[in-house]
């Protein structure tokens, strides 16, 4: 009775440590998708700006 008692114990701590991976995995993957949509938002107007400085600094 002991041994099916360990045993189920490992297989839900394997099950854990699976889910936690992906819990990582999908918050990387939303952070990733945050700073991909803030550069491209403020990107353009970025440029912008230091095309602005260059040209400040070249005349």
């Amino acid at each position: 009775m002991l041994e099916i008692f360990v045993r189920l114990q490992s297989l839900m701590t394997q099950r854990e440590k699976g889910a936690t991976a992906v819990e990582y995995g999908i918050m990387v993957a939303l952070i990733a998708a945050v700073i991909i949509g803030t550069v491209a938002a403020i990107g353009d107007q970025l440029l912008i700006e230091f095309n602005t400085v260059l040209t400040e600094l070249t005349t």
